[in-house]
């Protein structure tokens, strides 16, 4: 039987390359990512409607990037689904909150929030939904290049030590320290064990459906390198090196953003704050304001100041969370 040849590196590949079938270990079976029932009954519901439209290979890209292991037109049967579903429940909310305030006497804002809750609810729902994959596409982008400085370090190191590229690939994807980059490289891996696709036809399938441009550029560079008859060795030592500057110079901004924030937190949300209740305090006591001059007081310090807490705090946890 035919095996999947292999690229060492620092030579170049062989001139044909040749499948295999697919097999697993001994007491394995094949396994696959099935539906819920929710979203069983929406294909039921919703397959003709889809099937209707023409395909939309973005959100086929965007599923593949985001591993989301559901075909696109099952994604959209369960997006109408959700929508159907969230626009009943809000309607019938619309209208229980609407006529509590009809009755209390309040029409106009009961109109409001009877009208408005199922529009702003359903078409909310619907385009939250339709966003989702390229939304988990670019956040795996983000953990990815977060990762790939020494991810590549781990590359560079096996490499200087003459292992083939595919068992390179194959010991990234299992250091799960390097989050989802290792992820990509086990995909890579399981296009040519279980698949049975040559190494380099792999590492460019991995290139074409990977959601980071950083990793991209690098497998690309590493089919452009092997089928040139380059050296992979000093590719990957210069792409280690690459990203390790690339990485220290993204700390150091992100460093000078949070220092940015701090200052920014120091005079808005503490000396701002400060001035503006003593100000109105002032003009309370002295200007005659009453209990308008109250409320805005009450509203600073019960509103406004914990909202400018909170999303400061919320800045800031992000940025730390990349520095990880």
């Amino acid at each position: 039987m035919p095996a999947t040849s292999t690229v060492r590196v620092g030579a170049a590949p062989p001139a044909e390359t040749s499948s295999r079938p697919i097999r697993l270990k001994r007491g394995e079976h094949p396994t696959h990512t099935g539906l819920t029932g929710f979203q069983r009954w929406a294909w039921r519901t919703f397959r003709a409607r889809v099937l209707a439209r023409a395909p939309d290979p973005g959100l086929e890209e965007n599923l593949v990037k985001a591993h989301m292991r559901v075909r696109a037109d099952e994604y959209l049967a369960t997006v109408y689904a959700t929508t159907v579903v969230v626009g009943i429940a809000t309607l019938v909310a619309g209208v229980a909150v609407g006529l509590l305030f009809v009755l209390s006497g309040v029409l106009l804002l009961g109109l409001v929030i009877g009208v408005l809750l199922p529009v702003f609810g359903t078409v909310g729902t619907f385009f939250v939904l339709q966003s989702t994959p390229g939304s988990r596409a670019k956040d795996r982008g983000r953990k990815i290049d977060r990762k790939i400085s020494p991810a590549m370090s781990f590359v560079s190191a096996m490499s200087s030590a003459d292992v083939n590229i595919d068992q390179i690939f194959k010991e990234l994807g299992r250091q799960k320290i390097y989050g989802q980059v290792a992820e990509e490289a086990a995909w890579i891996t399981r296009d040519t064990e279980l698949l049975g696709v040559d190494i380099l036809t792999a590492i460019r399938n991995g290139s074409q459906r990977s959601p980071s441009k950083r990793f991209q550029d690098f497998l690309q560079g590493v089919v452009t390198t092997a089928t040139s008859g380059g050296q992979l060795k000093p590719y990957f030592l210069l792409k280690a090196e690459q990203y390790e500057r690339e990485n220290k110079l993204e700390m150091l901004q992100r460093v000078e953003t949070m220092g940015l924030l701090a200052e920014t937190f120091v005079t808005v949300v503490v000396a701002f704050p400060l001035f503006l209740v003593i100000i109105i305090a002032i003009f309370a006591v002295i200007g005659g304001g009453g209990s308008f001059m109250i409320d805005v007081l009450w509203g600073i310090v019960g509103a406004m100041i914990p909202l400018a807490q909170f999303g400061f705090i919320f800045f800031m946890y992000t940025l730390a969370q990349e520095m990880t």
